[in-house]
């Protein structure tokens, strides 16, 4: 057995990625390090405990990656080959509120892990990454060699991870490599994101809060794309580099909310356009090119995987349902409901 650790295995994309890894790899046992922050629950694989073809393969363990104490005899015990970091502070609104809490789990949270890896001679270190450390970009496409130009504390965070782990193989030859992905979207994601807030609203008959004039623009990636881009640059990259991975399905979010709404038999009424955060970038794009010269590329069509996803949440409202009903709805009122009063 190959010995693989996913950090942040309880949350979005980590968790879809132990799903798609452990199906892929019959040869790999994963090791799923979460500190089951607010995002992050150990139900989202209860699936994966219970099925026996994938049980004996597959450990959690509670601990923070910012903790020495729980990386370190980690690493000793299990000999890792591979390591893939997913484990982060992600949302932008919340960075604005606290950015020291994504320093330290994004920064210094990375840290450990490179250290850990180091001495025990890791055979790959994959950190996830994200398209917004380039920041904003009017025409084009983002190249791998651009400048980072991170313009919130979340992405600053991630931008400081990503080149903390470029000099751990500039400095000290280990074999790492850095993912760079445009937004994500599918099953599991926790509502504090467009698509699963905006999905989850519209079954609720809530307001749908708009940023601004909605025509800020993403490059929306199916997890399940982002899954087998991850798994593909294991295998095939090259250390040292950096490799973006994106769908190639540029939208505007007053196009996702209108399909949402369509999608669903909701009225338009339910757009609140609400006034814009801070920081919010115009347009996110990646070019894509370095990675499928090596072979790689997106299969979900983005009209049928959206249409998927948000059937996803529609069928599956006791996932959804406690989190918006327990802690994140005192979050949700607190972030939203002043825009929300001020644009009624």
């Amino acid at each position: 057995m190959i010995n693989v650790l996913v950090t942040g295995g309880a949350g979005f994309i980590g968790g879809n990625f132990v799903r798609y890894a452990l199906k892929k790899h019959p040869d790999w046992r994963i090791v799923n390090l979460d500190k089951l922050t607010y995002a992050g629950r150990k139900e989202n694989l209860s699936d994966i405990e219970q099925d026996p073809d994938t049980a004996s393969r597959y450990q959690f363990v509670l601990g923070d990656i910012a903790d020495a104490s729980v990386v370190d005899p980690l690493f000793d015990e299990e000999k890792f080959t591979y390591a893939f970091n997913f484990a982060a502070e992600t949302h932008v609104d919340r960075s604005i509120g606290d950015p020291g809490g994504f320093i330290q789990t994004d920064v210094y949270g990375t840290y450990v892990l490179l250290e850990a890896g180091k001495r025990n001679d890791l055979k790959r270190f994959v950190q996830i990454s994200t398209d917004e450390v380039y920041g904003s970009i009017d025409e084009g496409s983002f190249t791998e060699t651009d400048l980072i130009t991170p313009r919130n504390p979340y992405s600053a965070s991630k931008a400081g991870a990503d080149r903390l782990a470029y000099s751990y193989f500039s400095t000290y030859g280990m074999d790492v490599v850095v993912t760079r992905a445009s937004n994500n979207y599918g099953p599991y994601q926790y509502p504090e994101k467009l698509v699963p807030l905006f999905v989850t609203n519209a079954l609720e008959d809530l307001p749908l809060p708009l940023y601004g004039d909605g025509k800020n623009i993403r490059d929306w990636l199916h997890v399940d794309d982002h899954c087998s881009g991850l798994d593909f640059v294991c295998a095939k990259g090259k250390a040292g580099e950096v490799y973006n991975i994106g769908g190639g399905n540029e939208r505007m979010n007053i196009e996702i909310t209108g399909l949402i709404l369509k999608t669903l038999n909701k009225p338009d009424t339910l757009i609140k356009p609400v006034e814009d955060r801070l920081g919010h970038d115009r347009r996110y794009s990646v070019s894509t090119e370095k990675l499928q010269s090596l072979g790689w590329k997106s299969e979900k069509d983005f009209e049928t995987g959206i249409v998927e996803t948000i059937k996803w949440y529609e069928n599956n409202r006791e996932w959804w349902e406690p989190i918006k009903s327990g802690e994140y709805k005192e979050y949700y009122e607190s972030m939203y409901r002043d825009r929300l009063d001020k644009a009624s």
